[in-house]
């Protein structure tokens, strides 16, 4: 029987697989139906129910050989009386590894310092202030649609309808535990991508009686990582108290990430396995040449050594996202500092993106890092410059350097637990002055120094919210006084009228929860929005476009064919 107690703690967002192409459609598939008429639907092929809980079954077997990062990230609501809109009225997070060879298993990564600012600042790691006990792996449980395995002899499947999530036909089907099942089963809508009959979405409860809500609403997201591999990504929660069996439960939302399914393996394995040839061209006699360095750039080397062996712990454990086009775009700006400071730095100023949803950054030499989440609700190009000013001014004062004895290897074979521990790139309060000071006058020098109006609102809003989500402001690796920006104009009393001045988790960024590659979201103008839902900083729901990805990925070839009607 299936545990009723659930979690809040680890967090992701949507995402469109790097390698998703569009999958042409087949003739012989049945039209698709607008859901605004379910009555033309036809039913699916006989054999579709047994194919569905067979390849569920498979697909359970092939997920719980991966050991995935998990991060869920709780919201506790308040609703306005003024116009009915929803508040953050508290928060929890927590991140870590998901052992799931093992079960349902987690690993906690923020086993952190005694830090005191982090400490008041949030970082409550177990949880009874809603009044019930919440358990990371109740959230993580949403993965699966059944711990135990679907049965004809659990569940009831009544057809409902055709339907298009993204660019994946599926078939949609109202999921009912048997009587004879046991409490805990699940109960909703699950759907079905049409070739292979694996479950794509599911959105429902657990719930311990048949005529009774008590368990946590989720809707459950699977994307597409190879040929026949869908792996669970998203989750979205969300519950109101008066639904609740405790009477002092809040109402909250929750989003649950998965990623780092393939961390780190993928590309030294393609790497490993290139095929290269040494140039035919004749030798250079190289003698002549000024191949000798100065004491001055072995100093610059052994540092850079240190900082790659840095990157790449990091990267390996799912903690930073491999180089690609958010870095560009975060380079571009950080350019427009640079040049229009007339800076000049050796190595020169390179951006990296923190795959976490708390909002932090920090500088590592000459390595500017803001986290996915910082970048997430930023509201324009001119906020980002004002993020990475700060830490481009760490890199002109050159106040704090690398840590060279991460220079040797041997430092970074320490457990990935501990990685919170190792790491610590906050920075003492004397130095931040300076810092923000020296930002301002980097930002008045730059192309942005008239465009600063909503960088400041959003320093403001964050400023006025903090209180409300002290852990998604609670910093993992980076510094704790990212409220302490630079002030180059007059900020003004409220935020600017008609302007968003930060978006919602999850605004700006999408990510593959296989290679941990990440792009921009590529969403159509809303058009305007009212102050109800512009939601800075908030939770919202995922609702993500499904592609399908043709080019198989490594060792994945022997997965399991998709089982065929009737079998």
């Amino acid at each position: 029987m299936r545990s009723v107690k659930f979690a809040a703690f680890a967090l992701l967002l949507c995402t469109r697989p790097i390698g998703a192409q569009e999958h042409p459609a087949q003739a012989d598939t049945p039209p698709i139906v607008s859901k605004d008429h379910p009555a033309q639907a036809d039913a699916p092929p006989d054999g579709v129910i047994s194919g569905i809980i067979t390849r569920e079954n498979q697909e359970m077997a092939m997920i719980r050989q991966r050991s995935p990062m998990v991060e869920t990230y709780i919201q506790k609501v308040k609703i306005l009386e003024k116009d009915g809109s929803w508040r953050p009225d508290g928060d929890h997070y927590f991140i870590g590894r998901a052992q799931l060879s093992k079960g349902l298993e987690l690993e906690s990564l923020d086993a952190r310092k005694n830090n005191p600012i982090r400490r008041i600042v949030g970082s409550l790691t177990t949880l009874f202030d809603f009044g019930a006990e919440f358990l990371p792996k109740g959230f993580l449980q949403m993965i699966y649609l059944d711990n135990e395995g679907l049965s004809t002899e659990n569940y009831k499947f009544n057809y409902v309808r055709r339907e298009l999530l993204g660019e994946v036909r599926a078939l949609v089907f109202d999921v009912v535990p048997s009587k004879q099942a046991e409490n805990g089963r699940f109960v909703g809508r699950i759907w079905v991508e049409d070739q292979a009959f694996a479950i794509v979405r599911f959105n429902g409860s657990y719930s311990t009686h048949h005529d009774a809500n008590l368990i946590f609403h989720f809707d459950s997201w699977r994307v597409n990582a190879g040929p026949n591999l869908w792996l669970p990504a998203f989750i979205y929660s969300e519950e109101k108290a008066e639904s609740l069996p405790v009477a002092k439960m809040q109402m909250f939302k929750a989003q649950t990430r998965l990623w780092a399914y393939n961390s780190g393996q993928a590309r030294q394995e393609q790497e490993l396995s290139q095929l290269r040839v040494e140039s035919a061209a004749p030798v250079i006699d190289k003698s002549q040449q000024d191949n000798d360095l100065s004491p001055y750039q072995e100093a610059r080397a052994w540092d850079q050594q240190a900082l790659d062996n840095i990157s790449e712990k990091l990267e390996r454990i799912g903690l930073l996202a491999p180089r690609g086009e958010i870095d560009k775009i975060l380079d571009a700006v950080a350019n427009n500092l640079v040049s229009g400071n007339h800076l000049d730095f050796v190595p020169e100023i390179r951006c990296r993106v923190m795959m976490t949803s708390t909002i932090e950054s920090f500088t590592l030499g000459h390595t500017i890092v803001l986290s996915r989440g910082l970048i997430d609700v930023l509201p324009d190009e001119a906020t980002l410059a004002a993020m990475l000013a700060k830490e481009l001014s760490f890199a002109v004062l050159d106040r704090k350097g690398i840590d060279t004895r991460y220079a040797f290897y041997d430092t970074l074979r320490f457990d990935e637990q501990t990685i919170f521990q190792h790491f610590d790139f906050n920075r003492k309060a004397e130095i931040d002055t300076a810092a923000s000071a020296k930002a301002a006058e980097l930002l008045k020098n730059s192309p942005y120094s008239d465009q600063l109006d909503i960088a400041e609102s959003f320093v403001t809003e964050l400023h006025a919210r903090s209180h409300e989500i002290p852990n998604l402001i609670s910093p993992r690796l980076g510094d704790a006084r990212i409220l302490q920006l630079p002030v180059v104009t007059k900020t003004p009393d409220d935020p600017l009228a008609g302007h968003i001045v930060a978006l919602p988790l999850g605004g700006r960024i999408r990510l593959d929860p296989w290679d941990d590659s990440l792009e921009l979201l590529k969403a159509r103008p809303a058009g305007s929005t009212t102050e109800r839902e512009k939601m800075p900083f908030e939770i919202t729901p995922f609702m993500i476009y499904l592609t399908r990805v043709v080019v198989e990925n490594p060792k994945e070839s022997e997965v399991a064919a998709p089982p065929q009607p009737g079998t």
